[in-house]
């Protein structure tokens, strides 16, 4: 792949940029920029060759389909997508002033590219204000690609999306000769997680650590580990489908009683390779002003009205000695519900644990684990955080393959 870094001088030449600025803001504020932050290497990069700098984004999510059946609902989640807040944000970032293009298509978005000088940037609002983004529209992507000499793919946590922003456009620059490269986010992004596809001698033992909510959500994540890694620890609310498809009473715990069947096939097929919590931390309620009860217990011991809500001291260090051992560590998902102080030792521990590991290559791979990483102030701990939650799974699953990342390829 070309990168950002192998681009030559651009002068006169308009580049396309697809970051990612989906930040979280509230009433026009924006709450973290830290994707904002991460994609200025590129953006100066390319300033430096004195590129004429045209950045896409989407910012949230826009059901079209609201336009009919409630109105109210698909204004607010256009109001909600407004990038205007960021255009501000990277102007005070860059230090110098960013046109920001209130529209997607239209005489205000080509007049301001056509005027745009060397060295100048500017940002086109969200792209999934046009109904044809998500669908990789023909026509979107042709209109948007007609702005562009380069295309450079910096939006990692978009790149598991075939959308007309993110390969619609680079498929027809591509095709039309001009150069698409990578940016420096997506470029850090790749190489660390071929890693964790392509899996050396030297990382082994191998140790995957996965949490969160659903087995349903991570069925092709857990086959895809199964052939690569060394052990698999399986926390979160997940780890009950396994422990019920296992026997095991689960109380009111989250289960996918549909994915039983699954759940124990995989863990015998695994023969070990697999680690359930031994034991948990419960609750008689989900909810702080309803609960009047926590306690350990065995997992064999969880009761009829309780739910558990966080892996037990036990299953703990189970996990720490497992974790010691490893040379190459890939996590995805929290233990627990580490938003409440009550249930947060399980993922803390996990935290620690790695970052006692000194001698492994650690990857964190975003959402939640990413998260929890930087509220409990891990973040450097780690060999690689990435950007992208469900675009590092895929990449797991797809044996290092994303459509964002293949077309520029």
């Amino acid at each position: 792949m070309l990168t950002v870094k192998d681009l030559p001088n651009l002068s006169g030449k308009k580049v396309i940029v697809r970051v990612d600025f989906n930040v979280p803001i509230k009433d026009g504020v924006i709450r973290d920029d830290n994707r904002i932050v991460a994609a200025l290497p590129t953006i100066k990069e390319l300033l430096s060759k004195n590129a004429r700098v045209i950045l896409m984004s989407h910012l949230g999510k826009v059901k079209h389909k609201l336009k009919d059946e409630d109105p109210a609902k698909f204004e607010k989640q256009i109001r909600d997508g407004n990038l205007a807040p960021v255009a501000a944000r990277l102007s005070e970032l860059l230090n110098k002033s960013v046109k920001f293009v209130n529209v997607t298509r239209g005489a205000e978005l080509e007049g301001t590219v056509a005027a745009l000088a060397d060295g100048e940037v500017a940002l086109i609002q969200n792209t999934r204000y046009e109904k044809g983004e998500e669908k990789n529209d023909a026509e979107l992507s042709a209109y948007w690609a007609q702005f562009g000499d380069a295309f450079v793919m910096d939006a990692f946590g978009s790149a598991h999306r075939a959308h007309a922003s993110t390969y619609g456009i680079p498929a027809i620059l591509k095709e039309a000769g001009k150069p698409v490269a990578v940016g420096y986010l997506v470029e850090k992004e790749v190489a660390n997680l071929t890693r964790c596809v392509t899996v050396a001698a030297e990382d082994r033992p191998y140790v995957a650590i996965l949490g969160g909510l659903k087995v349903s959500d991570k069925i092709k994540v857990i086959e895809s580990l199964l052939n690569k890694c060394d052990k698999i620890l399986i926390g979160g609310a997940m780890a009950f489908t396994f422990l019920k498809a296992l026997g095991y009473k689960t109380g009111t715990s989250p289960v996918e009683d549909d994915q039983l069947d699954y759940a124990k096939n995989c863990f015998l097929k695994a023969n070990g390779k697999i680690v359930l919590p031994c034991d948990t931390v419960i609750s008689d309620a989900f909810d702080p002003a309803e609960r009047t009860t926590i306690q350990t217990v065995k997992i064999a011991d969880i009761g009829d009205a309780f739910e558990g809500l966080d892996v037990g001291p036990e299953t703990r260090k189970l996990f720490a000695d497992e974790i010691a051992k490893a040379k190459m560590i890939f996590w995805n998902g929290p233990m627990g519900v580490f938003e409440q102080e009550e249930f947060q030792k399980g993922t803390l521990a996990v935290c620690e644990a790695i970052a006692a590991n000194s001698k492994a290559f650690t990857v964190c791979g975003g959402g939640d684990s990413a998260a929890a990483v930087k509220q409990f102030g891990y973040k450097d701990k780690f060999s690689h955080v990435s950007t992208g939650g469900g675009a590092s799974l895929e990449m797991i699953e797809n044996d290092g393959h994303l459509p964002g990342i293949d077309v520029i390829r």
